[in-house]
């Protein structure tokens, strides 16, 4: 038997205007319909239905990870600084994270991840191989304090999600507990209705090695990727690679200095010399951990710091100030070129390979310089992807010019390796009787992210629009106002509810049938039922929420209709 939810007795306020501060459809409409409500800046309380959905997502999460072999338990999110510290993340999170300390002075965090504390439990319970493989999972709170928390529960401060851990003696093992957190995350979020691309992506500062996003086309996405549409490609924009083609150089003249004034921007020394900027070789000047480093690219690109964090973590990049040039007469400022550089190391997106043959910079106020060839005239000390990557690129894998897309990442999936395990000697005794040291695979799902990601994709013009696993309930019953039609509302609600179906009947006193009926639209559950101008006769009205069909049916079959469904 179901409950039936009355909305006379519910907690919920609908709005008729979006929130002044909402930018993003899910941040609209989960407000205005009454499912969340912010507390503070990137802090959301949920509400009654917010909180079915929520559970519902939760209950999908758990079902398959239950699935695969994967057990429960709950970590605490108040957290000691020690075995963050001892896997350099205290540091590496900088001000993402939540710190505090207690009344006697010790350090804690709140969590935004859990590997150091997973590894440390699987320490403490496994001692042989036999205990092994094993795989954990929590849903819990994570915090981490964003600089700008924005559009609604898509990018807040404390969020759930479902983090799990996989734990192997072998690589083979760790392959095979990450195939099956892969196809589990494919279970979960088809049955949760999302539309969701696989895309190769970066480890960051979770660590490890392989790795793969699932992200949720959305236009509210922060996250960019292409795919490929002659192949199978699909990368977020920061994993995206371009191959290294050296090619011959040796009919290259020599390097020609040119009289350039005022030329201090590719724009300028283009329209200058009448080139493309293609031709032309940009040289950003970046700090490494207070270290100048050069980063070189072609003209018409530009530099993708955040993939350059990525290459260089934990090392810290920041931009060069007025100040860095102080002393340096080898930089000068609008006219750095790669060859004569001194003391600085010299970072280069593939496409500046050994022989091609650039216009830069000479090192000198007003000058740059002419078949400047890499690898005669100037050495590169690391190759690195680092340009922003555009629409029309070449796919690494076939060369078709690749697409561009928003998406909302909505899951996480790594292959750890040791790197945890090292840094806290997770080893249990082997078959030959020797200590092993595990390996481990981290994977990550976002399920308050997913309710958003949800509301991004499936909602329309007149409002939310669940798909039915996840909605606060099977049936909305809107009574149109007369008390006969309260009635059999109520009346076809609990029978509803008998036979196992959710429902939600709007029961309000005083209420118009516009009212009721915008907000049944807003609320978003998948058929809506009235009781309207036909009680009399005992027929029923059936709306599809998704596609606007409407039919017109004596109660019992309705009812029979609905109940087949459940």
């Amino acid at each position: 038997m179901a409950q039936v939810q009355r909305m006379s007795k519910l907690m919920i306020k609908t709005l008729r205007d979006d929130p002044a501060d909402a930018e993003t459809l899910s941040h609209k409409l989960l407000v205005r319909a009454g499912y969340v409500r912010r507390n503070a800046a990137g802090i959301w309380s949920w509400l009654p239905l917010g909180k079915k959905v929520l559970d519902n997502v939760s209950r999908v999460v758990r079902e398959e990870m239950d699935a695969i072999g994967a057990q429960e338990v709950l970590l605490p999110a108040l957290l000691p600084k020690e075995p963050y510290e001892a896997s350099g993340r205290w540091e590496e999170y900088g001000d993402l994270l939540f710190r505090l300390k207690d009344r006697k002075g010790g350090e804690y965090l709140l969590g935004p991840t859990h590997e150091e504390i997973f590894t440390l439990v699987v320490k403490d319970q496994a001692s042989s191989y036999k205990d092994l493989p094993v795989m954990l999972y929590q849903i819990q709170t994570k915090y981490r304090d964003e600089a700008r928390p924005r559009s609604g529960v898509l990018r807040g401060r404390e969020f759930q999600m479902k983090d799990s851990y996989s734990f192997d003696t072998t690589d083979e093992g760790l392959a095979e507990s990450y195939r099956l957190h892969r196809e589990a995350y494919q279970n979960i979020f088809r049955r949760l209705g999302l539309d969701y691309r696989i895309v190769s992506a970066v480890s960051g500062a979770m660590g490890g090695s392989a790795s793969e996003e699932f992200l949720a086309p959305a236009a509210a996405g922060e996250d960019t990727f292409v795919d490929c549409p002659a192949c199978d490609y699909a990368a977020n924009t920061e994993a995206v690679t371009f191959p290294l083609n050296p090619v011959d150089g040796a009919a290259r003249g020599p390097v020609e200095e040119l009289d350039t004034p005022d030329t201090p921007t590719i724009e300028t020394l283009a329209e200058f010399l009448d080139v493309p900027a293609s031709a032309t070789l940009k040289n950003l000047l970046v700090k490494v951990d207070g270290e100048i480093v050069a980063v070189g690219v072609p003209g018409d690109r530009e530099v993708d710091l955040g993939k350059l964090g990525e290459h260089l973590a934990p090392a810290v990049v920041e931009l060069v100030t007025a100040e860095d040039f102080e002393g340096r007469p080898d930089l000068v400022r609008g006219y750095v070129g790669p060859q004569g550089l001194e003391k600085v190391r010299y970072i280069a997106d593939p496409r500046i390979a050994p022989g091609t043959a650039w216009i830069t910079g000479a090192n000198k106020p007003g000058t740059h310089a002419r078949n400047v060839v890499a690898g005669r005239d100037f050495t590169v000390d690391d190759h690195l992807d680092v340009v922003v990557v555009e629409a029309g690129d070449p796919c690494p894998k076939c060369g078709t010019g690749l697409r561009l897309d928003r998406a909302i990442e909505i899951g996480h999936i790594f292959q750890l390796g040791r790197k945890y395990a090292d840094t806290f000697q997770l080893d249990v005794l082997g078959q030959q009787g020797k200590p092993v040291r595990v390996t481990m695979g981290s994977y990550g799902i976002g399920v308050s992210r997913a309710v958003a990601a949800l509301a991004e994709q499936t909602a329309d013009d007149q409002g939310l629009c669940w798909p039915r696993e996840i909605a606060p309930a099977d049936v909305h019953v809107v009574a149109a106002g007369k008390a006969a039609q309260t009635e059999l509302a109520l009346d076809v609600s609990q029978q509803l509810a008998d036979a196992g179906v959710r429902v939600i009947v709007d029961d309000r006193a005083g209420v118009s049938p516009g009212v009721k009926f915008t907000d049944a639209e807003l609320i978003g559950v998948p058929t809506i039922l009235v009781a309207g101008r036909r009680t009399a006769e005992g027929v029923v009205e059936l709306k599809d929420r998704r596609t606007g069909e409407r039919e017109e049916l004596p109660v019992a079959e309705a009812v029979a209709r609905l109940t087949a469904r459940s």
